[in-house]
């Protein structure tokens, strides 16, 4: 019977380890690209989101220069207001502070089902150098049959 002998070469360490750490490597600043992307997102998500709304005095008394910037403005809907124009899907009204500042709102989009009932509205949009309020957002709040806390509507403006 003859033997045969199978001689098997091994891997110097040092290879096999370099080998090991350059993936470790590759995972690790992976992971950290990951993680660095992801706080950016969150951190972007919070800014735009997290605006902070004024009331109608507030954004006259910036004056212009608020012009052109992407603000949140909070106010009560003016009773008898509302101009609904079908033809051009746009809805123009006023909304006032405790104050009594009044700020016309014209926003280009479907008229919301129950906007006769809204009590308040916040709108998100940009201050016109006429003085009135392009909305790209319109929220309202109405009173419920059901409900003490005031049912919320949400309505984007058609781009």
């Amino acid at each position: 019977m003859s033997h045969s002998t199978t001689q098997v070469q091994s891997i110097p360490t040092d290879l096999a380890d370099g080998k090991a750490s350059g993936k470790n490597l590759k995972f690790i600043l992976g992971g950290l690209l990951l993680i660095g992307l992801i706080i950016v997102l969150m951190v972007q998500a919070t800014v735009s989101t997290g605006a902070y709304y004024m009331t109608v005095s507030e954004l006259q008394g910036r004056g212009p220069d608020i012009v052109g910037e992407r603000v949140r403005v909070s106010g009560t809907v003016v009773e008898g207001s509302e101009d609904w124009r079908p033809q051009e899907v746009t809805l123009r009204f006023a909304i006032a502070d405790e104050n009594g500042a009044q700020l016309p709102i014209i926003f280009s989009g479907p008229r919301p089902d129950n906007f006769q009932r809204a009590a308040s509205a916040i709108v998100e949009g940009e201050l016109l150098p006429d003085g009135s309020f392009q909305a790209e957002t319109l929220l309202l709040k109405c009173p419920s049959r059901y409900e003490e806390e005031p049912e919320e509507v949400f309505v984007t403006a058609n781009q």
